[in-house]
């Protein structure tokens, strides 16, 4: 096909422009805004969206394939069932593949790209890549293709993964209802030696004085999956100097192979660390982000390759991001380090980089904690620090919860913050974005940390769903106790044993004859709390240590095993019934403070399986706990099994139960909660998470028990908070600082489900 032409079914790339975006999709029509601007785009062509009409209809699949569609958006919270509604729409997609009016005039354009041309084939869906949803990464993009049969399959499972199972999630997220349809763009591979991303405003602050840019080595594909860790640089619009250069480690590239597919090269420890992008590179790149954004009027997220020498666009798109974010005041600081933003607030002062908890006696008052990661053992030592920040660990990691219920700002998942981050030097943390830079700054009134004195006065709204709160350390107990709460949905016991051990082993202190001292500190510390919440409900979890936490305890290599995977391992309810000693230590604590305070119920962590609760429950029978009147006996919902075995637990007597939905989203979707590394991956909105939770909230219903959820979510995520009262949950359990915030949601839902159960 000639450059600048079209007809029905195909159009050259430079044909195209924004005004074509419904025909050609975002991808395409941003592609030929690209060559208008006479920016270096591969050459190519666009199918536009009515070659897939066209072809679902020649093949007698189109009304199959909108009744099934219509179905799926309704079932999306059911995985199974949408999973088999988009198996069946794609297999019709298949069947139909690509008409012979569509397939001769695609191979037309094809050959006159020239003999064995090869291709990149990318999906450019109606409704991707706009100003309003982005659809990154969502929809198929296939790469090194050649011949006629390779680009005839390729474009046919493009059009399949508009129905894959995660596209309508998306799709059904951001209200889009209608028929989904694609374009596809066909266009010369570039042999990439270097690629990446690179934005023209930085998508996680929303400042837009800079470019943010990601490079690896190879094609793009391993920056845009995030299956390697890419350099990150950023660039100054102004000086078009770099502000801060980050390597990442890029294990391995992607190339073109000899028999024309995609391979995997491992790279050797010294090319995984260097540098992918020389500065005149750098500068080539950065220069073609903000042309892009110069000519569309708006920050760009753009893909950019490298090959012979020459920088190319290969994709652009709006940021959809940007409004969600507050952009930082124009600074001269420099960042030293990034991660998770895990705990806000701003904090400066000096850097103390610690290895171990027994170095805590350096960290004066004031200085800034820096460790590879946390552990109960650094509780005093965190607690005396302005800020915290960890090279390792995720959003609901040791450090992160801590540090939140302190008030104290943390950043976790920093990788190589104790190598960057000097004793001594002084720097500011700021929790809420992830950062550390050079020097002081002024704090944002904004994000300022959770103040750790007594909240002020607070007209609550009345809900009838419950809104508890989660807590760990009686120190707090009488500041969160007159904050508008219902009671203590998740009393953590680890921290408060922690401290009663003095960071001894307890099997230490029994073979010494001082297990009486750790009953003692564990009554003042738990009674405190309950007398502070009386009468409301406390339900204190038993204790849930893995075995690498008791492992570094003093004495602890001597009683430990070594597990591989702890987080799976000896823990709950399962360790109870091996440990009866142990067990009976912390029954006998809670029967001490029930006798003057009765609002303590007890809860059962990770039960796995039907027997272990049933021979944990005849433990705590036969214990002076087991015999008081009125014990509410709750297990954690933390493993999916509960799903099953919850109706056989509510006839052992379980009377309450509570999802633990950071351990519930780490089992289901099978990803280390604790990992920087996989945090995107870490979702308690996913669909199969909520349909276990959903399944959960049923059961309770449905034999009427209390049903809670203690995880992260409620906490952060106010659409996560409503979704829980629609599904008729009875209390929620969340961080002390968001507490006002989540009951004004759930008073919201509330209403909102009242009002239209009247209109209806």
């Amino acid at each position: 096909m000639e450059s600048g032409t079209r007809n029905t079914h195909v159009c050259d790339i430079s044909a195209l422009s924004i005004g074509d975006a419904e025909e050609a999709g975002g991808k395409g029509a941003n592609m030929g805004e690209l060559v208008a601007a006479k920016l270096p785009v591969p050459p190519g062509f666009v199918l536009l969206r009515d070659c897939y009409r066209d072809s679902m209809r020649a093949g007698g699949v189109d009304a199959e394939l909108a009744s099934l569609h219509r179905e799926a958006l309704d079932d999306v919270a059911d995985t199974a069932r949408l999973g088999e509604l988009c198996e069946r729409m794609q297999g019709l997609v298949r069947k139909a593949g690509v008409d012979d009016a569509t397939a001769a005039d695609m191979l037309a354009a094809y050959h006159a790209m020239g003999p064995g041309a090869v291709v990149a084939v990318r999906s450019s869906a109606t409704g991707e890549d706009g100003a309003d949803a982005s659809f990154a990464g969502m929809n198929a993009t296939l790469t090194n293709i050649t011949g006629d049969d390779g680009l005839v399959t390729a474009v046919t499972r493009c059009w399949m993964s508009l129905f894959s199972p995660r596209v309508i999630t998306y799709r059904a997220s951001r209200g889009f209802l209608g028929t989904p349809a694609m374009a596809v763009v066909v266009q010369k591979m570039i042999d990439s030696e270097k690629s990446g991303v690179a934005f023209t405003a930085d998508p996680s602050t929303g400042a837009r004085d800079r470019v943010v840019i990601e490079a690896a080595f190879g094609l793009g594909e391993v920056v845009v999956s995030g299956s390697v860790e890419p350099d990150t640089y950023v660039v100054s619009k102004e000086t078009m100097e770099p502000i801060d250069v980050r390597l990442g480690n890029k294990t391995f590239k992607i190339v073109r192979g000899e028999d024309g597919s995609d391979t995997v090269v491992q790279l050797d420890d010294a090319t995984a660390a260097s540098r992918v992008l020389t500065d005149e590179e750098l500068h080539s790149v950065a220069e073609l982000a903000i042309a892009t954004e110069r000519h569309n009027g708006c920050p760009q997220d753009t893909e950019w390759a490298i090959a012979d020498g020459a920088a190319y666009l290969v994709q652009a798109r709006p940021i959809t991001t940007l409004g969600h974010t507050t952009p930082p005041a124009r600074t001269e600081h420099v960042v030293l380090a990034r991660g998770l933003a895990a705990a806000p607030g701003i904090a400066s002062g000096k850097v103390r980089v610690l290895q171990t908890p027994d170095e805590g006696h350096r960290l004066q008052e004031g200085e800034i904690l820096v460790a590879q990661m946390t552990n109960p053992d650094w509780l005093p030592t965190i607690r005396r620090a302005a800020a915290l920040v960890t090279d390792t660990g995720g959003m609901t990691c040791h450090a992160a919860i801590v540090a939140r219920e302190l008030g104290v700002p943390c950043i976790v998942g920093t990788r190589t913050g104790t190598r960057d981050l000097h004793d001594g030097t002084t720097v500011t943390v700021d929790g809420a974005r992830g950062e550390v830079v050079s020097g002081v700054t002024a704090p944002a009134p904004q994000t300022t940390a959770t103040p750790r004195s007594a909240p002020a006065p607070v007209t609550a709204e009345v809900t009838g769903t419950r809104v508890y709160v989660n807590l760990a350390m009686p120190e707090s107990a009488e500041t969160v106790a007159a904050q508008p709460v219902d009671g203590v949905g998740l009393l953590r016991a680890e921290f408060m044993l922690t401290e009663a051990l003095g960071g001894r082993h307890p099997r230490d202190l029994i073979a010494r004859g001082e297990q009486s001292m750790l009953v003692e500190k564990m009554v003042d510390s738990v009674g405190r709390i309950a007398a502070a919440f009386a009468p409301r409900p406390v339900v204190y979890r038993a204790t849930d240590f893995r075995s690498n936490e008791f492992r570094g305890l003093t004495g602890g290599a001597e009683y430990e095993p070594v597990e591989h995977n702890p987080m799976i391992g000896f823990r709950g309810c399962y360790r109870y019934i091996k440990e009866p000693d142990l067990f009976a230590l912390e029954l006998e604590a809670l029967a001490r403070v029930r006798e003057r305070s009765p609002n303590v119920a007890l809860m059962i962590p990770f039960v796995r399986t039907r027997w272990e609760l049933e021979e944990c429950l005849s433990l705590v029978d036969a214990s002076p706990l087991g015999r008081q009147r009125g014990l509410h006996r709750w297990v954690m919902a933390e493993v999916p099994s509960v799903v099953h075995w919850l109706p056989e637990y509510i006839g052992m007597g379980i009377d309450g139960v509570s999802i633990g939905s950071n351990d519930l989203t780490q089992l289901v979707l099978g990803v280390d909660r604790d990992s920087d590394v996989c945090a995107e991956l870490f979702d308690e909105s996913d669909p199969a998470v909520l349909h276990a939770i959903r399944r959960i909230i049923e059961t309770a219903n449905k034999f009427g028990i209390t049903s809670s959820l203690c995880g992260q979510a409620p906490s952060t995520n106010p659409a996560f908070a409503e979704h829980l009262v629609r599904l008729g949950i009875t209390s929620v359990s969340v961080n002390p600082d968001a507490v006002d915030a989540t009951r004004r949601v759930i008073a919201a839902a509330e209403r909102r489900i009242m009002l239209a159960a009247a209109r209806s």
